[in-house]
């Protein structure tokens, strides 16, 4: 009888006491039974403390300290991490459906498999089931970076092993350290991933990097610069035009009920 797969789900926050709560009773309702939980808490003086702290029958391990930022924390997750495989769900995003580690698990049954992704959908801040913008993937192909393309990264789960042989985020990176890290993986080094057609995360509107223009402008001009560091070839007026496309299709396009996960 083989070892059943362990999902390690890595949650870093600092003063998310307005929607940490649902984070955690997302992944507390998953129906997939090997999960271990790791919050990194960035020393929060709001209440999420006593919020996870209500929660920690469901909670592996519990991190409250400062740190370099949000990449230096999730860092320190993985590290912790004991898992055959790590996502990792920020503290105001949310599993669509209890069944998505147990879909992650099914997919990671092929051995030969690296890294799975799915579809993401961002909601209005106080209704999640109003959807406002859909992130619909595809299978990867070498150079689709290069147009500005990139898995959700909420919904990027990996294996361990892939970490300890390629490395965990660059945190010295002002901006586009997730992008960095797949292009890493995908592009480089061509880990074997999967795309599985489905929504699997809800995303509140209105990210750290994607909040301003000033920010979304730094975040691509670190993703250019680290794919350079990569020696990834990427043409800027390419990435920035197919980009750009990709957003507004994103804006207009609305997923179907079988993507939803809606019987």
């Amino acid at each position: 009888m083989h070892k059943p797969l362990k999902i390690s789900i890595i949650t870093v926050c600092f003063n998310s006491a307005n929607t940490i709560r649902e984070t955690l009773q997302s992944v507390a309702s998953q129906e997939y039974p090997h999960v271990e939980y790791i919050l990194i808490d960035g020393g929060s003086k709001d209440g999420t403390q006593n919020i996870i702290e209500s929660f920690r029958s469901h909670i592996k391990t519990v991190v409250s300290e400062p740190d370099k930022g949000i990449y230096d924390a999730m860092n320190k997750g993985i590290q912790l991490a004991t898992g055959d495989v790590i996502g990792l769900l920020n503290a105001d995003d949310l599993y669509a459906h209890s069944a998505v580690l147990t879909q992650v698990a099914n997919a990671f049954e092929d051995n030969h498999l690296d890294a799975c992704y799915a579809d993401l959908i961002y909601f209005a801040t106080h209704s999640p089931e109003t959807v406002l913008r859909y992130w619909r993937s595809n299978s990867f192909q070498p150079g689709l970076f290069a147009k500005g393309w990139c898995p959700a990264h909420p919904t990027f789960f990996v294996r361990r092993r892939v970490y300890e042989q390629h490395g965990v985020f660059d945190i010295h990176l002002k901006g586009g350290n997730d992008v960095e890290l797949m292009m890493r993986f995908l592009e480089k080094h061509r880990i074997t991933t999967r795309y599985l057609p489905q929504v699997m995360v809800k995303m509140r509107l209105g990210g750290v990097s994607n909040n301003s223009i000033k920010g979304i402008i730094r975040q691509n001009q670190q993703i250019l610069q680290a794919a350079k560091k990569l020696d990834i070839a990427i043409s800027p007026w390419s990435f920035f035009f197919h980009k750009v496309l990709s957003r507004l299709n994103q804006w207009t396009r609305k997923p179907k009920r079988e993507a939803l996960h809606v019987k």
